[in-house]
Formats: C-alpha cells, sequence, structure tokens
C-alpha cells in the first residue's frame, strides 16, 4: 500500500524525511509516496482530509482538529528565534505603525506567522504575498514591510534590511521561555491510533537517520535551499530540527496550547479542546 505524506520543499523538512527517502526508516507494507507542496497549500489540502500524513502550520490545526492528531514528532519550533519583520524604509516598528497606510506582506493566511501577526500587530493591513517573494516585495517598494519564513529568517541582512521585531523574541518574553510552534505533522485519525503511534516512530526514526548521515542529509536537503550555501543550509536545518522536533514533549505541549488560547480570545481562531499527541 502506498502511504502518502505531504510535507514542504524546505531544508528542514526535506532534512526531517532524510531517512525515508534514502529509505533507511520503513514503515511495514506501505511505500512512502513524498507529497511536496507549500506550507500554504497543505494547510487548504489539509482542509478536505485530502492526505492521510501532512505537514500543516500550527494556526491551521484548529480548522482540522476533527480530521488529524497532531504528532509529537515533526513539530518546527523556535527556541527564541521565529518569523521576522523587516523593511527597507523604517528602522522600528514605532516609525511603521506611524504610518496610517502602511502595508505589511505576510506568507499566508493559515501560515502561524500571520497568526501571530494578526494577534500582536492586527491594526496594521497586510496583503498575503508567497513567501519566498516577499523580500523582493519589500526591496521594490511594493510593501512597507515583510513577514519572512523559511531561510528569509537568516539571510535578510545580505539583502541591506532593517528588522523591526522578532516574533520569537517576543513570544519567548510572553511566555517565559516556551518554544514558539510554527509547524506541526499530523495524521488523519481514520488511519486509527496504532498506525498513528507507527507513523510518529518512524518519523523520528527517520529524523535521527538524517543526524546519523548528517553530511548526506544535509546535501540531500539543499536541493530546496532555493540558493543558500552549505552552511546557512545548515544552520536553518538545526534551527527548526531541534530536541522539540525528535519529541514536543510537556514544553511543546503548553506553547501549543498558549497559542491556541491566544488566537481563540481574539477570535481568530476556533476553540481548540484538549490536544492529544501520538
Amino acid at each position: 500500500m502506498t502511504l502518502k505524506i505531504g510535507h514542504s520543499p524546505d531544508p528542514d523538512d526535506a532534512f526531517m524525511f532524510y531517512g525515508f527517502a534514502e529509505k533507511l526508516v520503513t514503515i511495514p507494507g506501505y511505500e512512502i509516496d513524498h507529497v511536496l507542496d507549500d506550507i500554504q497549500s497543505l494547510n487548504v489540502r489539509a482542509m478536505t482530509g485530502e492526505l492521510p500524513v501532512t505537514a500543516i502550520s500550527a494556526h491551521a490545526y484548529p480548522y482540522v482538529a476533527d480530521k488529524y492528531w497532531i504528532m509529537k514528532t515533526g513539530a518546527s519550533m523556535g527556541e527564541g528565534y521565529g518569523p521576522i519583520i523587516v523593511s527597507k524604509k523604517y528602522k522600528s516598528m514605532a516609525e511603521l505603525e506611524a504610518n496610517p497606510n502602511a502595508v505589511i506582506a505576510q506568507p499566508g493566511k493559515l501560515t502561524t506567522a500571520n497568526l501571530l501577526l494578526r494577534s500582536w500587530f492586527g491594526h496594521i493591513k497586510s496583503i498575503e504575498v508567497s513567501f519566498d517573494a516577499i523580500i523582493d516585495a519589500v526591496l521594490d517598494d511594493d510593501v512597507d514591510a515583510g513577514l519572512l519564513i523559511h531561510e528569509g529568517q537568516i539571510t535578510w541582512q545580505e539583502y541591506g534590511l532593517n528588522k523591526l521585531a522578532d516574533f520569537g523574541t517576543i513570544w519567548a518574553e510572553k511566555t517565559e521561555g516556551l518554544p514558539l510552534p510554527l509547524g506541526l505533522d499530523c495524521v488523519r485519525k481514520d488511519l486509527g491510533e496504532d498506525m498513528a503511534r507507527t507513523v510518529s516512530q518512524a518519523l523520528r526514526d527517520s529524523i535521527k537517520a538524517a543526524y546519523d548521515n548528517e553530511k548526506a542529509s544535509v546535501e540531500y536537503a539543499l536541493q530546496w535551499g532555493r540558493g543558500i550555501d552549505a552552511e546557512t543550509g545548515a544552520r536553518f536545518v538545526k534551527m527548526y530540527v531541534n530536541d522539540v522536533t525528535i519529541d514536543m514533549g510537556e514544553r511543546g505541549k503548553r506553547a501549543l496550547e498558549y497559542l491556541f488560547r491566544m488566537g481563540a480570545e481574539k477570535n481568530i481562531i476556533p476553540h481548540v479542546g484538549e490536544i492529544v499527541l501520538y
């Protein structure tokens, strides 16, 4: 049987799934079919339960909680870092906020970056721009600022931009050091609890295989590095494939609960009940 697993064509996701891709890790009775799509598209596909296993933004989970369980493995969580707001012409959030007509480019309606933007800076107008076009939109003055995710979080200085806000820093201050949940890996409920645990363990084994073969796995992951060098790629991978990626644990669960509670209190997302991890 074929098991479709959706994930982003990004270095950190590719690194996590290296063990599957190289067949160092298998799920007995299944062939793994990697479905590569950008995270906003995966969020939309999850709304219909299309893929049995898929990466989604943490922001999207309240809308698909009836269809999917969260796996304790595979979450992208920043330890003191996260999406950032950058600008070419402004040097602080105060300057940006002083312009009543300011516009921020954000990477997708259901991205967690956008949930945080709406929660903390919802009074500033924003428009949706593909994540890999945001820096160009800022440089071309199409927008006043841009909210960067993925490798843009560590390459922005190369473009002479100013960092106005770091969501990882803001989050750490508000939560007293909890990791910032950005992406999740989920398994569809109709697969059953045993299969959910099997997939979660297999993903843990795949990540371990990537770290055990780090040179080869980083090289593999950089196929989706969008021009970044090996050193930058390795740095980015290790930012988002960390201890809480391997096992979210109690800290990760509390971080998710905080995120969902904050979003619901601000009427941005539906209320989420008890979180069960597999």
